[in-house]
């Protein structure tokens, strides 16, 4: 009778130990799945902001061709060259001034990309499943020796 206790003890983490491991496989496939979909909602952020730095680069380098223009041929109405002394000057200015704000947009957008990456220490939980297997056939092995 005792070596049937025995069995059953045995078999019963058998068990246990399969349940276990197509748990842990089962877990294992959903955070795969889960960590596809995170991938692809980053992915498309990342695409969104891409897309709006770069419109955001062509509306300003359309304003800065307008500004350019527009100063250009005021100085040349008013009598003055528009590519020597202070006409060169103001629209070198101008060109200085879309540069810097180019340059703070590209900062700010690095920075936005780099908010929205996932950790590479997010927990993952595949290792857990196996240890709890192993517990359990540990623990049945204890009993049977005792």
């Amino acid at each position: 009778m005792a070596a049937l206790a025995s069995i059953a003890t045995l078999i019963g983490a058998g068990a246990g130990l399969i349940a276990q491991a197509r748990q842990a496989q089962a877990q294992a496939a959903m955070q795969r799945a889960q960590a596809e979909q995170q991938r692809e909602a980053e992915r498309a952020r990342q695409e969104q902001l891409a897309a709006q730095q770069q419109a955001e680069a062509r509306a300003r380098a359309a304003m800065l061709a307008r500004t350019v223009a527009t100063t250009r041929a005021r100085l040349a109405a008013s009598g003055l060259s528009p590519d020597d002394g202070s006409g060169a000057a103001l629209t070198a200015g101008l060109a200085a001034e879309a540069a810097a704000a180019r340059a703070d947009d590209d900062r700010i957008f690095r920075a936005r990309l780099a908010a929205g990456r996932a950790s590479l220490l997010n927990p993952d939980a595949s290792f857990t499943g196996f240890l709890r297997a192993g517990q359990a056939f540990g623990t049945a092995l204890r009993s049977l020796l005792d």
